[in-house]
Order: structure tokens, then C-alpha cells, then sequence
């Protein structure tokens, strides 16, 4: 069980990498949806960790709040909840992924998302 969890946790670092890597080449829906999974997949290496178990879920909050996270990570990971269906599926909106985030906003997607698996690994 713990390389399984070790391994969701690795992949959620790659993700965050990968985030940062593809905001500096200006693919900003690549970026936001990267920090997204990069949550998704610490969070859930943590509840692998606390119950044993894979939840298959992509909602960030209810992830957050199963594993005991504090106030502002959840509030962190809200910002990033809707990212998975915003980015996803080009009929969520008018405006498809590719022109749905600005610079400013992938930058925030990205501190929240390094604040998540900060505290994360704390737990872990």
C-alpha cells in the first residue's frame, strides 16, 4: 500500500512540475488542468493513507474535507474544483479550454496548488 500511495503522491509532484513547465510556454488550459490533478492525485494519495482505499472522485473539496484538511486548503482547493470540467469539455462554456484562462489566473492555480501539496506532504 504505501508505494501505491508513494506513487499518487510522485505523479501529483510530476503534475505540478509539469503545471509550472507549460505556464512558462504560455499553454495555460495544459497548466490549469495540471495543477488540478496535481491536487487531486495528493489528496488522494492521502486518503489511500487514512482509509486504505482509492475514492474515484474528481471533486478536490470533498477530498479536502474527508481527509481533515484545514480551512485554507479547502478554501485553496475550491478555487481549483472546477477546473476538471471547465478545461475537460469544450461545451462547459462559450469559450473553449485553450482560451478559457488568463495568465493571472493559471498563476494563482499554481500557488494554490503548491500550497495543497505542501500541506499534503506534511501528512503524508
Amino acid at each position: 500500500m504505501k508505494k501505491i500511495i508513494n506513487n499518487w503522491f510522485m505523479q501529483a509532484e510530476i503534475d505540478l512540475v509539469s503545471a509550472k513547465y507549460n505556464f512558462k510556454g504560455k499553454i495555460l488550459d495544459v497548466a490549469a488542468l495540471l495543477c488540478q490533478q496535481s491536487v487531486e492525485k495528493g489528496l488522494k494519495a492521502l486518503y489511500l493513507k487514512d482509509k486504505g482505499e482509492l475514492w474515484k472522485t474528481h471533486d478536490l473539496v470533498k477530498l479536502a474535507i474527508l481527509v481533515k484538511a484545514p480551512e485554507d486548503i479547502i478554501k485553496a482547493v475550491n478555487d481549483l474544483n472546477p477546473i476538471y470540467f471547465e478545461d475537460r469539455y469544450p461545451d462547459f462554456s462559450d469559450i473553449i479550454p485553450a482560451k478559457n484562462f488568463s495568465d493571472k489566473e493559471v498563476d494563482e492555480f499554481i500557488k494554490k496548488a503548491e500550497k495543497a501539496i505542501r500541506w499534503i506532504k506534511t501528512k503524508l
